[in-house]
């Protein structure tokens, strides 16, 4: 509970400022090849969480149940989460607002920390993912998550730097 309780912080800090043109603004990597916008990360990380706690509790997806497609503006079809999306999927992205990144990721952070408190110890050895050897319990996705959420707020907060000096 206490990595995802981090998670929301990292990201006001590092979009509540940002207009949806530096939200949308892909940095120049080394050879001219373009980064991955701040907007795009921060969407990522909620998409993410968003997919694997649902899955995890058996559950839909806050961005399904809450109409956050419409909200958030973005050009994707509904079940993308970022994953293998190639440089000109991630040149598409769109978004309302900061807010409204922000907002998405809270509600998705609601429903991690309600996930978070049902587990028990017995909940937490529980395999959730058999596809791998060994089978994947919940805390090890778990920590998946929030390391993957922490290093995505991380190239966020680098990709803002860049952006804005």
């Amino acid at each position: 509970s206490e990595a995802f309780g981090r998670i929301p912080d990292l990201l006001h800090d590092v979009v509540d400022d940002l207009d949806v043109g530096l939200l949308t603004t892909q940095p120049t990597l080394t050879g001219g090849h373009p980064g991955n916008s701040i907007g795009w990360i921060v969407w990522h990380i909620g998409r993410m969480e968003d997919a694997q706690i649902a899955a995890m509790a058996g559950a839909a997806e806050v961005h399904e149940a809450g109409g956050w497609q419409q909200r958030l503006g973005t050009p994707y079809p509904p079940a993308t989460h970022g994953y293998g999306m190639s440089a000109a999927d991630v040149a598409r992205f769109t978004v309302r607002s900061a807010s409204v990144l922000t907002d998405y990721y809270e509600a998705v952070h609601a429903r991690t920390v309600e996930v978070l408190n049902a587990l028990d110890d017995r909940g937490l050895a529980a395999v959730v993912d058999a596809r791998w050897t060994p089978p994947v319990p919940a805390l090890a996705r778990l920590v998946s998550i929030a390391d993957d959420a922490a290093q995505h707020a991380g190239q966020a907060a680098y990709a803002k730097g860049l952006l804005t000096g």
